[in-house]
């Protein structure tokens, strides 16, 4: 269930907060084929199946930016910060890929609120660790630190 901030006060009483995990999404090789267009890597191991069958995974993975670039898709899924009055991605810290994701497993994002720190302009900085979890592997896929930027709306 998606966690909902819509004041600075509830994000800065949230540092520690597990957000849970989302739903689960299945990794297709259509997924992997257009970030290999859309990037320009077209590496056998994640778009020839023939070839990574037998390779080193025994099949195609998917890219480890693509697994990255999922954190984008389960943040929203994972909390929401309403009554904005602007919102920006800042960055991302410790990036890793402890694990290959492979072509027809299914991922899911799991996060946790690590950091909370007020910003001069009055915004809210935030810091939330999303692991890409793979169904029945043990280790993810992708841990990442995203960092935002929250201003909200003066209160009336």
């Amino acid at each position: 269930m998606t966690k909902i901030f819509s004041r600075p006060a509830q994000l800065l009483g949230a540092c520690g907060l597990s957000l849970g995990a989302t739903d689960w999404l299945p990794i297709e090789q259509a997924r992997v084929d257009l970030f290999a267009e859309a990037t320009g890597d077209h590496q056998w191991i994640h778009v020839d199946p023939a070839r990574a069958a037998e390779g080193p995974f025994g099949g195609c993975i998917a890219h480890g930016y693509l697994t990255l670039a999922l954190v984008n898709y389960f943040l929203p899924q994972l909390m929401r910060v309403d009554n904005l009055l602007m919102g920006v991605n800042y960055g991302c810290d410790r990036v890793r890929f402890p694990a290959p994701v492979p072509v027809g497993a299914r991922v899911r994002g799991v996060g946790e609120i690590t950091a909370v720190e007020p910003q001069a302009n009055g915004a809210l900085q935030v810091v939330v660790r999303v692991s890409i979890e793979i169904e029945g592997a043990q280790r993810p896929g992708c841990v990442v630190d995203t960092i935002s930027r929250y201003t909200f709306n003066p209160e009336t």
